[in-house]
């Protein structure tokens, strides 16, 4: 199960449509080392600045995994925080996660991101079976 949903919110989208707000919590609350990932990425993005920030090292256990790629493999979930953050959301391999400003003058650096190239040479045996 990739979110702990309180009766509440399940009601709600029972109902009809759900808050932004409360699902963002339920995603805070219920995949706490990916939140922490992204929001720790956020504030070094607007710290530094750049183009970017990125996460180059593997999350401690299967779990942190998890959490990442529930996050960034649902459409729901990830929308739902590059709205909540103001960011874009870009992924490679099981760890690589990267933020990137909205604005329009990083595009090129995003495509490049994401390309097959970059996926390609982000590879390493190591990152074999995540």
């Amino acid at each position: 199960m990739s979110l702990d949903v309180s009766p509440a919110l399940l009601e709600q989208a029972e109902r009809g449509e759900v808050d932004e707000a409360a699902f963002v919590d339920c995603v805070r609350t219920s995949l706490p080392f990916a939140w922490e990932m992204i929001s720790s990425l956020v504030v070094r993005l607007k710290v530094d600045g750049g183009a970017f920030a990125d996460n180059q090292t593997p999350p401690p256990d299967e779990q942190a995994r998890g959490q990442l790629l529930r996050a960034l493999a649902s459409d729901a979930i990830r929308g739902a925080l590059e709205r909540h953050f103001g960011v874009r959301l870009a992924f490679q391999n099981c760890h690589r996660v990267a933020v990137f400003p909205l604005d329009p003058s990083v595009d090129e650096r995003l495509a490049r991101f994401t390309s097959a190239r970059a996926q390609l040479l982000n590879q390493s045996a190591e990152l074999r079976d995540c």
